[in-house]
Order: C-alpha cells, then sequence, then structure tokens
C-alpha cells in the first residue's frame, strides 16, 4: 500500500514539475519581454499592467512550486508510517506466535532487527522515486527542445546532394541568383510569394521594391535558406541551393538584417562573428568604408569597446552600419541587405549609398528596401506586389511603365 501510494504521489510531481516548468519559462518570457521594452512601457503608461501581469505569472510559477513541495512532503509521512506499521504488524504477531509458543524469542528479535536494517534503504527508495520523478518532469521540457529537427536534417533533399560546393562555381567571384517559379507561403493556405521569377545577374545590383508584406525579406530569407520554396527554385550559379549544405551555402552569402542585431560583447568580437581571422587593418577598412572609423577610433578602447546587450550604447544607426562592416568584413560573393538604411539620418544614408556602390564591386548584391532613394541607382529593380513580380527594370523605366513604381515614388517624392 505504501509503495502503491509512493507511485501515485511522484507520478503527481511528475506533473506538477512539467507545469512548474512551463510557468518558470512564462515568467521569464514575460520578464525579458518587459525589460527589452522598458522605455515603450513607461512612455505608454503601462507600468503597473505590465507589473501585475508578471506577478500574476510569478505568482502561477510559485504555486506550482508550492505543490510540488507538498506532494514530495507526504512522501516522507508515508515511509514513515509504513516501516511504523510493519513494526507493529511484526511485533504483534510475532508477540501473539511466541505467546502460543510458535515462535522463539531470538526469532522474534532477528525481524524486529531485520525490520529496522530496512528503514533506511526504503527511506532513501522513496526519496529517490520522488526526485527521479521530478527530474523527469523537468525532462520533458528539454526534450520538447531536444526533439526539434536540426535545420540541416533535410539537407541533402535529393538524397544525392553534395557537400560542397560544385568545383566550378567554388571560386570566390560574383555568382548569378536566380529565381525561378518561387511559390511559398508560411501557411499552406496563404502563400507569400506566388510564381515569383527573376534573375541577379553575377556582379550586379538588383532591388527588390514594393508595398508592405509583399514578401520582399522572404526572398532573402529564401535564398538564406531559412525556409525551402514550396514551388519552384532558387539557384546560385545554376545550382539548386538545396542541393548543397546551408553551412556551405551561406558561406558565399553575406547578410544584414532589418533590425541589424549586434551581440553584447566588444566591437572587434562583433565585426568578427563570420570572419574570426580578419586582421585589425581589415577591420578598420570596413568601419571606414560605413563611416564609423571615426566614431569606433574616438572611444579610448577602439575596437575593444564594450557593447551591450541588443547593441546597447549604439544609436539605431550605428548598429546598422557596424551590422553591413560585419558582412563586408566576411568578403562573400553575393550581399543579401534587408533594409540596409532603415535607421539613417539623410548624411549618413549618403555616405552609405557610397560605401555599398563600393563593396559591389566584385559580388552581387541583392537589397530590399522601402526607401527608393536606397535603390535608384540600382542596375535592376524588381517590383513586387502581393506576392508577384508586378515589373522589372530600371528606375526611370519603371517611373515611364509601372504604375506602382510611380506611386511608390510620388509618395517618396521621387518625381
Amino acid at each position: 500500500m505504501a509503495v502503491a501510494a509512493v507511485v501515485v504521489a511522484s507520478a503527481r510531481i511528475q506533473s506538477l514539475t512539467r507545469s512548474a516548468q512551463e510557468a518558470v519559462g512564462r515568467l521569464a518570457a514575460g520578464v525579458e519581454r518587459a525589460v527589452s521594452a522598458v522605455r515603450t512601457i513607461r512612455a505608454g503608461g503601462a507600468t503597473e499592467r505590465e507589473v501585475v501581469r508578471l506577478e500574476a505569472e510569478a505568482v502561477s510559477a510559485w504555486g506550482f512550486g508550492v505543490r510540488v513541495a507538498g506532494v514530495g512532503a507526504v512522501l516522507w509521512p508515508i515511509s514513515g508510517l509504513a516501516v511504523q506499521g510493519s513494526f507493529l504488524a511484526v511485533l504483534g504477531v510475532g508477540g501473539y506466535r511466541v505467546a502460543s509458543g510458535a515462535l522463539a524469542v531470538a526469532d522474534l528479535v532477528t525481524f524486529i532487527l531485520f525490520l529496522f536494517m530496512m528503514v533506511m534503504p526504503l527511506g532513501r527508495f522513496f526519496s529517490a522515486v520522488a526526485t527521479v520523478r521530478t527530474a523527469l518532469g523537468a525532462l520533458g521540457r528539454i526534450q520538447e527542445i531536444l526533439d526539434l529537427p536540426r535545420e540541416d536534417a533535410d539537407d541533402d533533399v535529393t538524397g544525392t546532394a553534395p557537400r560542397t560546393w560544385p568545383a566550378a562555381a567554388a571560386a570566390r567571384r560574383p555568382a548569378e541568383l536566380v529565381f525561378d517559379r518561387v511559390t511559398f507561403g508560411y501557411r499552406t493556405d496563404r502563400p507569400v510569394l506566388d510564381q515569383v521569377s527573376f534573375t541577379v545577374p553575377a556582379g550586379s545590383t538588383t532591388a527588390v521594391v514594393g508595398p508592405s508584406r509583399a514578401g520582399k525579406s522572404t526572398l532573402l530569407a529564401l535564398a538564406e535558406r531559412f525556409y525551402d520554396p514550396d514551388d519552384g527554385t532558387v539557384r546560385l550559379d545554376g545550382t539548386d541551393v538545396r542541393s548543397v549544405s546551408r553551412a556551405e551555402l551561406r558561406s558565399r552569402i553575406g547578410l544584414v538584417e532589418q533590425d541589424a542585431p549586434v551581440l553584447a560583447g566588444t566591437l572587434r568580437e562583433n565585426l568578427l562573428l563570420a570572419a574570426p581571422g580578419a586582421d585589425e587593418a581589415s577591420c578598420l577598412a570596413v568601419l571606414d568604408a560605413v563611416n564609423l572609423r571615426e566614431r569606433v577610433e574616438a572611444r579610448p578602447e577602439g575596437l575593444d569597446a564594450v557593447v551591450g546587450d541588443d547593441g546597447a550604447g549604439l544609436s539605431g544607426g550605428e548598429r546598422q552600419r557596424l551590422a553591413i562592416a560585419r558582412a563586408l568584413l566576411a568578403d562573400t560573393p553575393v550581399l543579401l541587405l534587408d533594409e540596409p538604411t532603415a535607421s539613417l539620418d539623410s548624411r549618413n544614408e549618403q555616405a552609405l549609398h557610397t560605401a555599398i556602390r563600393s563593396a559591389a564591386a566584385g559580388r552581387t548584391v541583392l537589397v530590399v528596401a522601402h526607401r527608393l532613394s536606397t535603390v535608384a541607382g540600382a542596375d535592376r529593380i524588381v517590383v513586387l506586389d502581393r506576392g508577384r513580380v508586378s515589373a522589372v527594370g530600371t528606375h526611370g523605366e519603371l517611373l515611364r511603365t509601372s504604375a506602382l513604381y510611380r506611386e511608390l515614388a510620388r509618395h517618396q517624392l521621387l518625381v
């Protein structure tokens, strides 16, 4: 009976531990959300609401912890009662048998001593059962992450995919990037891109423009193989990007994201993220290219100056330029830029345009932008509308042939 009670109680501990882990996870996520957006919360007068919400999450996590401790606290009394009940049963039945002459006193003493010797192992066994059940509850949460498929699990989708780039395309030279009838949706019933086809010639700069939610950034995600097309192909130098490993593909493509993430650490560590072997002269050269060298050299620590989490200590424009410098230092044949001037003022935007033109020499550039001033000088401009290519041409050609492009240009005072 005692063993059955321990098994039931320990199963309850496992269930409660899993719930406690989930509650702690929600609390941690809530704290991270509040801390990362503390200025926005304060400016919006939402401090009290956020405090109340976090307090509710904390109380929930505390409640599950108390329940786990409560069920665990029952196990020791159960084990104590089991031992005491066994002792009384042995003493009662043994005493009766001794009185009736069916059992010798020495045998009764032996049974009692044997019972005393079982007390400690039984207590440890019950405690171990509770501990194991608690660990299994926590392990369940960890197993959810371990069970997620690896990003590179489907690298060899054809069954014959080479693990390195084909020799003909392996040289560090500009590479042609082709989107061939690409269809993709984050949901199966709502495609973001629908039969998109265009070519980024080797060594050229091609821009993608269009209204919000047209699928522009999704194109860059497909080129980097963060996702694979539902239909159609993305080819680099004539090779389907799905036929090589993601690591090999990304060694040939540099990406500057729209939110320009900066890692906590030093400026040097951020620059060397994709090019760990670069020397200081190379680091300073790319900083100079994005008009950031003077700002870095003004700091006593230079490249070893520390930046906080998410680029704390740098302005939005400086974070953007540091991300571009990091991509330039990697010196990849293909460069993808997602809204590179989104956080820049007009002066630094012009400086960055010069840097991008300089960086475009000797590499293929695909740039996504809302500001048409960023891409007006591109070799080709692709206009996306509702996931489809509506027009392709230069800035001047599109002003004549594309009503959507003329509308975008008019709103931005470019015509």
